[in-house]
C-alpha cells in the first residue's frame, strides 16, 4: 500500500471517538493512521483486512477492538484442515428431544477474527461470503440471522509464504478495507520492549461504548454529507479506473459506494458532518487497493498497481 501522509485541519473530534482511538493506541503503538482506518472501517460497517508479515500485530489490533467496541469476539484460526461446519455450526442429532439441534458455530457473533483466512481452503474461505455480504447464514437450508452488529476482522500473510491459499476476487471485494501494520518505529518499538506485556493490557481494556452507541456513531457516519461535486469527484476516480490502461479491470459500482463510505466515517473521525476531497483521498488505498490489479497480474506490488490513481486523486 502506497505511504500517503495528509495534513489535514481538524475539527473537534467527538469524545466518544476519541475515546475509542486513544484506546486502541494505548497498545497499538506508532500505527495512528492504520488505527484511524480501522475504526472508520468499523464505523461504515464494513469488513477489514489486515495484510502483513507474522507478529506486527495483527491479531492484537482485532482482538483490541472487540475489546474497545464492547463486541462479543469469537476467534476463528483458519488452518488448511479447517471445514465449513467449523465456522458456521452443525445440527447433531438429540435422542432425548428426538430430533437434530443445530449448535451455531464461532460466526454468531459480532466480531469475528478469521486469523490467517488464507491458510484454509477456498471452500471454507467461501463460508464466510454470505455471511459478510447479508448478515445472516443458511446451513441445511434454513436461514438464520447474524447478531447485529456483525464484523469479520481477517488477517493473511503475504501471498508469497508457503501454505497460503489467495482468496478470489468475489471475496476480497467484500471487505470494504485492506490495511497493512508493517514494522512500528523505533520510539514506539522501545516502548512496546519496556512496557508491559501487550496481551495483559488488552485483557484490561475497558468498553468504550455498548451496542448502542456503537450504532449511533455508524447513524452518524452515514449521514455525513457529500455535495454533488464530490461525487462527481469520485466517480471520476472510478471511470478513470475503467478507462485506464493501467488495469485489468476497473472498479466497481460497490467500490464507489465503499469509497463514499469509508470517507464519510474518516470525516467523521476529523470532526466533520461534510465531506472533503481529502477524506476520499485517505481511504482510497485502503478501499481500492484490493480490488485493482495491474494490466500486469503478475505485478504483486499494491504501491505500483495504485500510482496512477493516486496521481489522478492527488494533485
Amino acid at each position: 500500500m502506497a505511504n500517503i501522509v495528509f495534513y489535514v485541519i481538524m475539527d473537534p473530534m467527538d469524545k466518544t471517538l476519541q475515546a475509542i482511538l486513544d484506546s486502541v493506541g494505548s497498545i497499538i503503538l506508532g500505527k495512528e493512521v492504520q488505527i484511524r482506518l480501522a475504526v472508520a472501517c468499523l464505523l461504515a460497517r464494513g469488513h477489514l483486512l489486515i495484510e502483513d508479515l507474522p507478529g506486527v500485530g495483527k491479531t492484537t489490533l482485532a482482538h483490541v477492538l472487540a475489546r474497545t467496541l464492547g463486541l462479543d469476539y469469537q476467534r476463528i484460526q483458519f488452518t488448511s484442515d479447517l471445514l465449513p461446519a467449523d465456522i458456521l455450526g452443525v445440527s447433531i442429532y438429540d435422542r432425548a428431544a428426538g430430533g437434530f439441534q443445530f449448535h451455531p458455530g464461532p460466526v454468531f457473533s459480532q466480531l469475528i477474527l478469521a486469523d490467517e483466512i488464507n491458510r484454509a481452503t477456498p471452500k471454507t474461505q467461501s463460508a464466510l461470503l454470505e455471511a459478510m455480504e447479508e448478515g445472516q447464514i443458511t446451513v441445511e437450508g434454513e436461514t438464520r440471522k447474524l447478531p447485529e452488529p456483525f464484523f469479520v476482522i481477517a488477517t493473511q500473510n503475504p501471498t508469497f509464504q508457503i501454505g497460503t491459499f489467495p482468496l478470489p476476487e468475489s471475496q476480497l471485494d467484500r471487505f470494504l478495507m485492506r490495511i497493512e501494520l508493517g514494522y512500528p518505529g523505533a520510539a514506539a518499538e522501545r516502548e512496546m520492549l519496556a512496557g508491559a506485556d501487550r496481551r495483559a493490557l488488552t485483557a484490561a481494556l475497558l468498553p468504550v461504548v455498548d451496542t448502542a452507541g456503537l450504532r449511533a456513531l455508524q447513524e452518524q457516519a452515514a449521514a455525513v454529507h457529500a455535495s454533488p461535486a464530490l461525487i462527481d469527484y469520485v466517480q471520476s476516480l472510478l471511470e478513470f479506473s475503467r478507462e485506464s490502461t493501467h488495469y485489468a479491470t476497473g472498479l466497481s459500482p460497490r467500490a464507489g459506494l465503499a469509497l463514499l463510505r469509508g470517507a464519510r466515517a474518516w470525516a467523521l473521525l476529523a470532526g466533520r458532518d461534510y465531506l472533503l476531497p481529502e477524506d476520499v483521498q485517505a481511504v482510497l488505498p485502503g478501499v481500492v487497493g484490493h480490488r485493482l490489479q495491474g494490466r500486469d497480474r503478475e505485478d504483486g506490488d499494491p504501491a505500483r498497481v495504485l500510482r496512477p490513481l493516486l496521481e489522478l486523486a492527488i494533485p
